[in-house]
């Protein structure tokens, strides 16, 4: 392993929320460290729901599928991680509500990133065919994350990332018994 390298140590029953704008690289970290079928990705539930991942307008419904999804996983004591902004406490309340039904800690990791990065990667995937969500919404989404620092870090264990480099470095996240 590289000096630089970082393995980071979660319960291995837990609920993950990762935090950040759109392009801050939630979905490829959660990708690379988990298991397709621990991921609940907001995206992926609004595509279920109207067929379009994209669709705003569906999503109410996919966040009850993410709520209903999330509740039967930690149920079954199952290591859950939501792939979402998860940028206001409004957003994280009920998932917060359903970790501390089910006992589940609860494990957080803040993208940081900077803004310009992140509306050049929402570009890279409009480029690919994917959803661009635009500079007004990175701003705005980058103005929530630092309103809501405080309240984040008081939440279970908690990791931010400040650059892609820093997510880059992350080669494993080693489980252990809760």
């Amino acid at each position: 392993m590289d000096a630089a390298d970082t393995v980071l140590t979660i319960p291995d029953f837990c609920l993950v929320l990762l935090v950040g704008a759109s392009g801050a690289g939630k979905s490829t970290f959660a990708a690379r460290h988990f298991r397709p079928t621990e991921i609940v990705s907001s995206d992926t539930c609004r595509a279920l729901v109207s067929d379009d991942e994209a669709d705003q307008s569906a999503s109410a419904a996919a966040f009850e599928l993410v709520h209903m999804i999330t509740g039967k996983r930690l149920a079954a004591r199952r290591l859950t991680v939501i792939d979402a902004t998860n940028l206001k406490v409004r957003d994280r309340k009920p998932l917060l509500a359903l970790a501390r039904r089910f006992h589940a800690p609860v494990v957080t990791f803040a993208f940081l990133l900077d803004a310009a990065t992140c509306v050049a990667r929402n570009r890279e995937r409009g480029a690919r065919g994917g959803r661009d969500v635009g500079v007004e919404v990175v701003t705005m989404q980058q103005t929530e994350l630092r309103k809501g620092m405080p309240g984040l870090r008081r939440i279970g264990n908690f990791t931010a990332f400040e650059t892609g480099a820093a997510v880059d470095r992350i080669t494993e996240i080693r489980r252990v018994p809760s």
